[in-house]
């Protein structure tokens, strides 16, 4: 392990968002010191922040606060440090997953153990306005120990900004809500996906080039569903596991991700502690092509850095976070780059 150390003239990788019952303190800044990579003393402002977006409108990056009684913030980077501009409630618990419409007007936040989604209007400023608009979702799946109740797991804007999408890993669906920009209206939830029963829907992915075309990472039963997106919802194309046909053990999926070029897709694996690589054709069908260890123990979150041809990967269990080469082909390649970083839960570049 590469020890802390002051972050100087090193070349800033990205930040890493920490649970604070994971021994996190904040928001650490990951840098390439030129013979590997290490931390710098935590900024404190940001607490259990496991997910966030960025609004190049605004110049701000909102993180959650995901614990019993969510919240949100909106932060501004200074030259030193991060400013909390403000932090509101999210009227739930445990906001896990955050998205901006396609104007950065609104702001809409997925709480797990709630079941809801909350949407905020942002003001001339991008601070979110309370208290936010709340859909509270209901039922539960087969699965006793993970799907006694809902759990929005993640919330997306449709390609045409008209429909706002949550991922509920209790209920095993996709929730669609028509969304009017213009005058701040959310409709009637309807059942766009009906997933497997157990299956877990955690996030889903439209397709950078074909938005016409998603993808679904389901938790529970490893498992990415390619959708096709039509007038009255999303309907199956194919299902295609996210584990090699050998795997015996116990896994559960986490993040997904593809490439701006649009031909390689990404889901980490935890148990199998593994990327699952996939080739994406140009009609968006994918197809297995590599399962590469992620470096540390249960891959939480990737992102994808396009220029420095990297992919920074956080593990939760283990509290470690590592680099993955980006060969010229979209397959990954192991590195030595791994450090410690307590609580590691999330990554995000500013």
């Amino acid at each position: 392990m590469i020890e802390p150390e002051a972050p100087s003239a090193q070349t800033l990788f990205c930040w890493i968002g920490t649970y604070a019952g994971g021994g996190g303190r904040g928001l650490y800044p990951l840098r390439d010191t030129g013979e590997g990579v290490a931390i710098g003393p935590p900024d404190v402002e940001a607490s259990n922040a496991s997910f966030g977006t960025w609004s190049s409108r605004f110049g701000l990056q909102y993180l959650v606060d995901e614990r019993e009684q969510g919240m949100i913030g909106a932060y501004r980077r200074t030259e030193a440090t991060w400013i909390r501009l403000t932090q509101a409630t999210t009227d739930g618990a445990a906001p896990c997953h955050v998205a901006l419409d396609a104007t950065q007007s609104w702001l809409a936040v997925a709480n797990y153990m709630s079941g809801s989604t909350a949407l905020y209007r942002l003001d001339e400023a991008g601070l979110p306005i309370a208290p936010p608009f709340v859909q509270a979702n209901r039922g539960s799946g087969p699965n006793l120990e993970r799907q006694q109740t809902a759990h929005a797991h993640w919330v997306g804007f449709g390609p045409d900004n008209r429909t706002l999408y949550v991922a509920d890993l209790g209920t095993d669906e996709i929730q669609a809500f028509p969304f009017d920009a213009d005058r701040g209206i959310l409709g009637p939830a309807y059942t766009a996906f009906a997933a497997s029963p157990g299956s877990g829907p955690r996030h889903m992915l439209f397709h950078p080039r074909h938005p016409r075309t998603a993808y679904l990472a389901c938790e529970l039963t490893s498992a990415l569903v390619v959708l096709d997106l039509n007038d009255d919802g999303l309907r199956e194309r194919a299902t295609v596991p996210t584990l090699p046909s050998a795997w015996q053990g116990a896994n559960i999926v986490a993040h997904i991700g593809a490439n701006a070029a649009g031909d390689r897709l990404y889901i980490s694996n935890r148990g199998h502690e593994s990327i699952a690589v996939f080739a994406l054709d140009a009609h968006g069908n994918a197809t297995p092509i590599q399962h590469v260890a992620s470096g540390g123990l249960s891959p939480r979150f990737f992102m994808i850095l396009e220029a420095e041809r990297r992919m920074i990967v956080v593990h939760e269990r283990d509290h470690r976070v590592t680099v993955l080469d980006i060969l010229p082909d979209g397959t990954l390649a192991p590195t030595s780059l791994a450090v410690t970083v307590p609580g590691a839960a999330f990554a995000f570049v500013s």
